[in-house]
């Protein structure tokens, strides 16, 4: 927010460099007054440095210092009677002195403190977010929830060592201070803490004595700094609402899968499912994705990636059987020893032909095959008519368009989909660069390999060329030609 304010005060321009030095009229921005046009040269060089000039100081917190300059040069034009100059000069004061208005923090005996950290925590259906609003500078950066784990195991533990309620062991309190001893732990407290709860002096005390600074906590504010409690405690409602929602839709997709497959589970926050997704292009730089839905979401840090290797080009249901295999060929024996456990449902990107090559290699693993289910498209590949098929011979099951189980089965094929498509691009953009192959010859470092690429137009440039044309390169000895030739020979 704070660089929309400062373009749109400072009427500073936000094109690419490529789109700035090829300009031959101004574009719209200009004409809503949003730019001063330095492309055309409708502003001189010197103002805009001048107007950059402003806006960096800004940024960097010496606001009275820059409406100083502009208040001075507005007086100026003043009396050289342009008063249009002026008159933009005073608007964009005035937008300033109401931003700084808006966003500046005093304390109760009038000293303006610059730094603050406002916290609040709000607690719902076993859940916690704290929202921290951040002020530096007497700006306000943003705010950003946190959501605790372990909440209830943490309070009930508290109220049985206390044995009766007490107000400073509220599981509000619990959290917020849990929060600030942890969130603090590295140092970046600012001197003034605005608190949705009172919390423990000793940790307060703490903080000071960690920081060198002198740290103050208030829990109860008066104006304004009461309005910017109330805005964070209003932003930590709607974020744990927010979160409650989603957790619950996804809770409720998750049973309507389960029992739309009639799948016994022990612990349905427990339920796993791995999908698997095979990505190239032509053939060229093939990959399989793995990616995981478990504990009712997708587990990004458990997400796997396969560099296919060894199999004709294009073939996805090799590609499929490979990635399998070797995924759970181990795994398998992880399970025996007690070390692992197999997934509840596992579902491949395709249909009849990718799951029955699921099937051969659970077969030939001794895994049960109604762990398996394919995702095939329906009638025309239209979205929503997917159906399901099944390794162990069921008949094929349509969810429903409209289905939770649909679309608990779509997120996480596209997840997969996703998770493999970017993979195989970062793959083949290597392999067309030649950035992989280049970058493992000695002497050739990002420069070079740059200017080789741009010399000869890519890697099979530079394959095909002579040791004598790698020796145009500049940069490049007779030497390290031999070498590089060698290299990709």
């Amino acid at each position: 927010e704070s660089i929309q304010l400062l373009q749109k005060v400072f009427k500073l321009r936000t094109c690419e460099d490529t789109v700035f030095n090829n300009r031959t009229r101004p574009c719209l921005l200009y004409q809503i007054k949003r730019c001063s046009g330095p492309c055309v040269n409708y502003i001189s060089s010197e103002d805009y440095a001048r107007d950059v000039g402003h806006a960096e100081r800004f940024l960097l917190g010496e606001q009275q210092q820059v409406m100083d300059a502009l208040q001075a040069e507005m007086m100026a034009h003043a009396e050289a009677l342009h008063f249009e100059q002026a008159a933009d000069i005073r608007d964009q004061l005035g937008a300033l002195s109401r931003v700084l208005h808006q966003q500046a923090v005093e304390d109760n005996t009038g000293v303006t403190t610059k730094d603050a950290d406002i916290l609040a925590v709000k607690m719902q259906g076993g859940r916690a977010c704290v929202n921290l609003a951040m002020v530096r500078g007497g700006r306000h950066l943003g705010d950003r929830p946190y959501f605790p784990t372990h909440v209830d195991d943490a309070t009930a533990l508290t109220d049985v060592e206390n044995g009766e309620p007490d107000a400073s062991a509220a599981p509000e309190v619990q959290v917020l201070e849990a929060f600030i001893a942890q969130h603090y732990l590295e140092g970046g407290v600012p001197p003034l803490l605005v608190l949705s709860h009172a919390v423990d002096k000793a940790l307060i005390e703490a903080l000071s004595l960690q920081s060198g600074i002198k740290v103050t906590a208030q829990h109860q504010p008066r104006e304004p700094r009461r309005a910017w409690l109330d805005m964070c405690i209003k932003g930590a409602e709607i974020k744990l609402a927010q979160l409650l929602a989603e957790e619950g839709s996804q809770h409720a997709r998750t049973r309507a899968l389960v029992e739309a497959l009639d799948i016994a589970v022990d612990d349905i926050d427990t339920f796993r499912i791995e999908c698997f997704d095979i990505s190239h292009t032509a053939g060229e730089s093939t990959q399989a994705s793995c990616v995981v839905f478990e504990n009712h979401k997708m587990q990004s840090s458990q997400y796997r990636r396969y560099n296919i290797e060894g199999i004709t080009g294009g073939d996805d249901y090799a590609a499929m059987r490979q990635v399998l295999t070797r995924r759970y060929g181990k795994l398998a024996a992880a399970t025996e020893q007690g070390t692992a456990r197999l997934p509840d449902l596992v579902l491949v990107d395709g249909g009849r032909g990718q799951v029955s090559m699921a099937r051969e290699v659970f077969e030939e693993l001794g895994l049960d095959l109604g762990l398996i289910a394919g995702v095939e498209k329906g009638e025309g590949r239209k979205v929503g008519l997917e159906e399901l098929v099944f390794a162990d011979g069921r008949d094929k099951v349509y969810l429903g368009r409209d289905s939770a189980a649909l679309m608990l089965v779509a997120q996480i094929r596209d997840e997969a989909h996703r998770f493999a498509i970017t993979g195989m691009r970062a793959r083949r953009a290597s392999v067309r660069t030649g950035g992989s192959r280049l970058e493992e010859i000695p002497g050739v470092g990002p420069k070079k390999r740059a200017k080789l690429l741009q010399r000869f137009g890519g890697v099979r440039g530079v394959a095909s060329a002579s040791v004598e044309d790698l020796c145009t390169v500049d940069g490049v000895s007779h030497d390290l030609a031999e070498e590089i030739y060698r290299a990709l020979h």
